[in-house]
């Protein structure tokens, strides 16, 4: 299952909960966001979009809450449980250890699913 591909503005609007939506790499955001047009599997667009946001800084404020509800949105819309604890602790271990891999953070995604 897949929800349809979000925007850049969804994207900002999802900051918008926890922060101005000040975008200060919008180089970043915009490829990313054309690089997954294609892309059907959930699973990529999260993980894309997650390193984006984390790795890349794609904002000013709130990258890291800005990438679990986007996870959220993700695992929402396609009705999966999740552990909510564990995705905390992903989101900090992707910062902390720099995770770039798409492969490595689609991984680390999926575990967060029951």
């Amino acid at each position: 299952m897949c929800i349809k591909m979000l925007r850049k503005e969804d994207v900002i609007e999802i900051n918008k909960q926890f922060d101005k939506g000040i975008v200060v790499n919008k180089t970043s955001l915009e490829y990313t966001i054309s690089t997954l047009k294609n892309t059907k599997s959930w699973l990529r667009q999260a993980a894309c979009l997650t390193r984006a946001i984390l790795i890349d800084h794609i904002f000013e404020e709130g990258n890291k809450r800005t990438a679990a509800a986007l996870i959220l949105t993700y695992f929402e819309a396609n009705k999966f449980a999740y552990d909510a604890y564990k995705l905390d602790k992903i989101i900090e271990k992707i910062v902390k250890k720099n995770i770039t891999s798409i492969k490595e953070i689609e991984v680390l995604i999926k575990s967060v699913t029951r």
